[in-house]
């Protein structure tokens, strides 16, 4: 069975320097005696796909509220580090002497449960006794135990009561379908919160088995809460063009025939990380399909669709049997990733897909 720990255990025997008793759980999860548990391991020789990482934290729940038309989770865990993504090129948010607490944001439709990415922004505006703490962004972030969320470390002006405003910028993209006009208003959501270092000790951390193996942690069960799994494919409308790989992210294309979306076929390519399905938002994608004797490219639109969920599309010319449709990822998935999902989901060849019979 893998190895667990809690923080406030490992810093209470740091602090008393009886390490004889938990000296084989330090070694076996990696921690050296003057990080405490600021820098976790990572693992070496990671491939360029997701992997199990070295450690990984549990989380804890502040609560769930709703704000318009979103349903809005506030959650904990240790402060900890994330990479960033501009471009292909990624920057390395470490864990800062001040950093108190990573909160995270789950965001999702109230009515249907769908998590939603947006490209707006969210912003945490912490306060204490009226004054402010703390006004952030919080990244949209791809987590094997969270999913897809919106998180930072923040650092917080000791124990006590706190009030986090979550603010939703309205969402840009495009919508159809019963989608169609909803969640363009920006939203506040507002959580009455108690910082308490006990609570947040007691987080376990847990090493897995086979760290920098290919797979993936499942994520957590909470109260509810989505993690943010695309759409299972058997469900998925229209004619199934195939499943392709790229940069170890799974992709299945479709076409299909529908009023909502214009005239034409609907082109449409709804895309997940391996092993966990979750959706891979904020990418740039393009289809060169035939057209005119010819072929013509055309970029794929991100899309939010109460059947089809986050996808990425595009109306075209009838496609016939045989024809083939290649995507490009021009831009990879411009998302925060945690530990074992920083490798992947950058370096992305081209697909090709071919209409069935």
């Amino acid at each position: 069975m893998a190895p667990k720990l809690t923080r406030r255990r490992l810093l209470g025997t740091l602090g008393t320097g009886a390490l004889a008793g938990t000296a084989g759980c330090m070694s076996a999860l990696g921690f050296e005696t003057q990080s405490a548990w600021r820098d976790p391991p990572l693992v070496e020789d990671r491939p360029d796909a997701v992997y199990v990482p070295a450690i990984t934290e549990g989380m804890k729940l502040y609560g769930t509220t709703t704000a318009g038309p979103y349903g809005v989770a506030l959650t904990y865990s240790y402060p900890h580090r994330f990479w960033t993504l501009t471009g292909t090129e990624f920057s390395k948010t470490v864990v800062e002497s001040d950093d108190s607490i990573h909160l995270m944001v789950s965001l999702w439709d109230a009515e249907t449960g769908m998590v939603l990415p947006i490209d707006s922004g969210l912003t945490l505006e912490i306060l204490r006794d009226g004054s402010l703490v703390s006004e952030e962004l919080a990244y949209p972030m791809l987590s094997q135990q969270m999913g897809l969320h919106y998180g930072s470390n923040y650092a917080l002006d000791g124990e006590g009561s706190y009030e986090v405003t979550v603010r939703v910028g309205g969402v840009s993209l495009r919508r159809t379908g019963a989608f169609e006009g909803r969640f363009g208003q920006a939203e506040t959501a507002t959580f009455d919160i108690e910082f308490d270092t006990d609570e947040l000790y007691d987080v376990p951390l847990t090493n897995p088995e086979n760290p920098g193996s290919r797979g993936a942690i499942s994520p957590m069960e909470m109260a509810n809460v989505p993690v943010g799994r695309a759409p299972d494919p058997e469900s998925l409308p229209g004619r199934h063009l195939g499943r392709a790989r790229s940069g170890d992210a799974v992709f299945h294309a479709f076409a299909v025939d529908a009023d909502r979306f214009g005239d034409g076929t609907y082109l449409y390519v709804s895309p997940r990380t391996p092993h966990n399905g979750i959706v891979l938002p904020m990418m740039g994608l393009t289809a060169t399909v035939p057209g005119g004797g010819g072929t013509a490219e055309t970029d794929l639109t991100r899309t939010l669709d109460p059947e089809l969920g986050y996808h990425y599309g595009t109306s075209v010319d009838a496609l016939a049997a045989g024809d083939e449709v290649r995507v490009v990822v021009a831009v990879p998935p411009q998302v925060a990733r945690h530990d074992g999902y920083e490798t992947a989901f950058v370096e992305m060849s081209p697909m090709t897909f071919s209409v069935p019979s």
